[in-house]
C-alpha cells in the first residue's frame, strides 16, 4: 500500500499553522498539527523560531512533499509583506530538506476541503473534526490541515486516477482547479 505524506503550512510570522497528514490507500490520518506561536520577539527571532520549530517537524514526521498557502492580495501591503516573509521561511525550510513545494490559493483549498470557496473560519474547524477526527483549536491549524489534503486529493489526481473521472463526467473547470502550481526548489537555475 503506498503511503505518502504531506506538510501543510499556514505561513503567518505570530502564528504558524502546521498539518501533516498520511494518505495509506484510500484512509487518511493526521500524523501531527498544531500552531506554532513563537513569541513576544522581533521579527528575525520569531522567523528564526519558526525555521528551528519546522526543521523538527520535518525531520520527526518525514513528509515527502510540502504544501503551502500561494500568496493573495488584499490584505494591506505591511499584512503581505509580513506574509512574504513567513512563507520564505516555511519555502526555504522545504528547500533545506529537498522537498517539493506546492502551492494553493485559500479558495482553493476552502473548495477541496469544504466543498465550498468562502468557508469561514468556523466551516475550516467543523470540516477538520468531521473529515479528520481532530479538534483544532486554532483556524490556523485547520487550515493547515486543509492544505494538506487538498494537496492529496489534486496529487491523486495528478497521478492518473483522475482521467478516468474527467471521462465519467466531471467538468472541465473542475479539472482546472484541480492543477496547483508546482515550484520545484530542488532544481538548479
Amino acid at each position: 500500500m503506498l503511503r505518502v505524506i504531506v506538510l501543510g503550512i499556514d505561513p503567518g510570522s505570530r502564528r504558524c499553522g502546521y498539518g501533516v497528514v498520511a494518505r495509506e490507500g484510500t484512509r487518511i490520518r493526521v500524523i501531527e498539527s498544531g500552531v506554532l506561536l513563537p513569541g513576544p520577539l522581533g521579527m528575525p527571532e520569531r522567523l528564526g523560531r519558526i525555521l528551528d520549530e519546522l526543521d523538527g517537524i520535518i525531520a520527526r514526521t518525514r513528509p515527502g512533499e510540502v504544501s503551502v498557502e500561494a500568496v493573495f492580495s488584499g490584505a494591506s501591503a505591511r499584512s503581505a509583506l509580513v506574509l512574504g516573509q513567513a512563507r520564505g521561511v516555511a519555502l526555504a525550510v522545504a528547500a533545506r530538506a529537498g522537498l517539493p513545494v506546492y502551492e494553493y490559493t485559500p479558495a482553493e483549498v476552502k473548495l477541496s476541503f469544504t466543498g465550498n470557496g468562502r468557508a469561514d473560519k468556523e466551516q475550516m474547524l467543523r470540516t477538520a473534526r468531521l473529515l479528520l477526527g481532530t479538534a483544532p483549536d486554532l483556524s490556523d491549524e485547520a487550515d493547515a490541515l486543509a492544505l494538506a489534503v487538498c494537496h492529496l486529493a489534486r496529487r491523486q489526481f495528478r497521478a492518473g486516477g483522475g482521467r478516468d473521472r474527467a471521462r465519467r463526467g466531471a467538468p472541465p473547470a473542475a479539472l482546472a482547479r484541480l492543477r496547483p502550481a508546482r515550484r520545484d526548489h530542488r532544481r538548479t537555475q
